[in-house]
């Protein structure tokens, strides 16, 4: 593609390019000197795993790629002990660097599930903040203003309502705009929640002598539950190392009006079949049903190949189309101690299964009639059930589990 041709291609599905003008320079010179860009990508190891929001800035990297550019993805063990500080109300608890260690190693084995190893360096920046001396440090923190910083919303509502702010957490925009000068990036990517960050690698390049990195912005994607952020804190996730079926099931349960955000932003599907769903959905000529379907299939494929995608549909289909049960399930294995008379209360079942992220979820699927023990609706998150080897706990319309009592 010429310059031209590749701004309009990053631009799709962007929710916004600071700047065109400068983005299409950048690949004009490129295209001139035959030197890729070096797109820039920080990922804080605060989690293990990976889920289906967080891919969305990694399938633009990957468009990078396809482009002929260079993916530079900055594992952040270094910032990752203060933790970003975007839209939190309190202050982060720090991670180990055990957990750190623990969490990158399964992030370097993850994206590489969406983007090309051949075109990606991995770099940890403790590289090149963990030597910065604290002169270093102190000439980095003159180049900001503390006003500056209190324009960022959460930490301007946070010193309104009296809440505390440590004095680190300013340093975290610092140290990733300081990525961004050490690498001499070119781009860097990141959701809408990490424009301040962004723009402040813009800014202080040009205080170090560097010409300012553009930045791609994409969209932040709704859970299943189309109103919040995608977070496994919420329930409301679709993790990528989740088993095949839970990936299938999960899509198929989100709202119709996710169908065509979820295409957009994180799946591989060619632009012309975007748009045709999009519009077979407008006309009514494709029933939302079978844009899911695809949609699941699609997501499935991506993280576990096509022979798991297909079996993934067939028993979807088998089970949720006809009534049945799935052939194969979870144990969850309930120790005889923690029964009275052979009973146990439904939330704490739930619990031990794992079938909910929190009592106060477990409590809501309940009220909301949505768990059933032998096909029998639990009818409040207050009550004791019977429970026996064998017996099938279901919990809304895709899990599963047989219960073994030890």
């Amino acid at each position: 593609m010429d310059p031209r041709e590749q701004l309009e291609r990053i631009k799709l599905g962007a929710a916004e390019v600071i700047s065109d003008e400068d983005l299409l320079a950048k690949f004009e010179r490129s295209e001139r000197t035959g030197k890729p860009l070096r797109i820039k990508l920080g990922l804080d190891p605060s989690a293990p795993d990976i889920h289906i929001g967080h891919t969305v800035v990694l399938h633009k990297m990957r468009q990078f790629q396809e482009l002929g550019h260079q993916a530079i993805i900055v594992i952040g063990d270094f910032t990752g002990r203060i933790g970003d500080p975007t839209g939190r109300s309190e202050t982060r608890r720090q991670l180990s660097e055990e957990e750190i260690r623990a969490n990158a190693l399964t992030y370097q084995q993850q994206v590489f599930k969406i983007i090309d190893p051949e075109r990606t360096t991995i770099v940890f920046n403790s590289s090149w903040l963990a030597p910065l001396t604290f002169a270093d440090i102190v000439n980095l923190a003159s180049k900001v203003t503390v006003a500056r910083m209190l324009e960022r919303d959460d930490f301007e509502t946070r010193y309104r309502e009296g809440r505390p702010i440590g004095v680190h957490e300013f340093f975290y925009p610092l140290m990733q705009a300081y990525d961004s000068i050490s690498l001499q990036a070119d781009v860097e990517l990141g959701g809408t929640d990490q424009k301040f960050n962004n723009l402040m690698g813009r800014n202080l390049q040009r205080d170090y002598g560097q010409e300012g990195q553009c930045v791609v912005l994409t969209p932040i994607l709704p859970g299943l539950d189309g109103v919040q952020k995608m977070s496994k804190s919420l329930g409301n996730y679709i993790g990528i190392n989740e088993e095949p079926g839970q990936i299938f099931g999960k899509t198929m349960s989100i709202p119709d009006e996710l169908i065509v955000p979820y295409f957009n932003s994180a799946t591989r599907v060619p632009h012309e079949e975007k748009l045709a769903i999009e519009q077979g959905l407008r006309s009514g000529s494709l029933h939302p049903m079978e844009a899911k379907k695809r949609l699941a299939r699609q997501f499935v494929e991506e993280y576990h190949g096509a022979e798991q995608a297909a079996l993934a549909q067939a028993e979807f289909e088998r089970v949720f189309s006809r009534g049945q049960a799935p052939d194969e399930m979870p144990d969850l294995r309930v120790p005889a101690a923690e029964l009275a008379d052979g009973r146990i209360g439904i939330v704490k079942l739930m619990m031990l299964g794992g079938m909910a992220p929190s009592n106060s979820e477990a409590r809501r699927l309940v009220d909301q009639g949505g768990v059933r023990l032998d096909d029998v609706r639990v009818e409040s998150p207050g009550d004791s059930v019977a429970v026996v080897t064998g017996m099938i706990l279901k919990v809304g319309k895709r899990r599963f589990a047989r219960v073994v009592v030890d």
